[in-house]
């Protein structure tokens, strides 16, 4: 778990080669990112959804923080990435879904955590902010949001964080990662409910 899996980058490759919108990249997060997107968690964060998981780089580092497998829940379109962790998670909820639609994993609990390898730069706005409403309607009210850019600013527009009453913090930035990508952390400005 952690180590590089050169068969990983080629099925990245194949999958952005054939949709490279919702793909976004053309190899996985590097270990750095990876330390860095779950470095404000441990053991007890709480249940953790992971939209975007590819082939389970950031998992591979929210296991390795403690956050038990059962209490994780990869939501992945594409259905290659989706057999992959599967299989290499089997404790995990692991479900072949859009992240701009709706879903629901099965957890009891609401999730705590969403760590997001969504490429929402490439996206629109309006899918954007579905995927924000989604993701922290099925969280508590106080959960966070971890999201990573390989751009200079936070990839979510200032009209959406105004809208959902949303605020974003730049945690740091993974220097060594190929490209270099920042992480921030996005919170409710006050707590309670986001809607569109």
């Amino acid at each position: 778990m952690g180590r590089c899996r050169p068969a990983d980058r080629v099925m990245f490759l194949r999958a952005w080669l054939s949709n490279p919108l919702p793909v976004g990249v053309v190899a996985p997060s590097g270990k750095s990112l990876a330390r860095l997107m779950t470095s404000e968690l441990n053991p007890l964060s709480g249940p953790v959804l992971e939209l975007g998981p590819g082939t389970g780089t950031f998992t591979d580092a929210l296991i390795r923080k403690g956050v038990p497998e059962r209490e994780i829940a990869l939501v992945d379109l594409g259905v290659e990435f989706v057999q992959l962790l599967a299989a290499r998670y089997p404790q995990a909820t692991v479900l072949a879904k859009d992240a701009t639609c709706s879903y629901r994993p099965s957890c009891a609990n609401k999730y705590a955590i969403v760590i997001s390898g969504l490429p929402l730069l490439s996206l629109p706005a309006s899918a954007v902010m579905r995927i924000l409403v989604r993701a922290f309607a099925l969280s508590n009210h106080n959960a966070i949001f971890y999201q990573f850019t390989y751009g200079w600013r936070c990839p979510v527009p200032k009209a959406i964080f105004e809208r959902l009453n949303l605020e974003a913090t730049r945690i740091g930035t993974a220097i060594s990662n190929i490209p270099p990508a920042s992480v921030y952390k996005i919170v409710h400005d006050v707590p309670g409910e986001v809607s569109a």
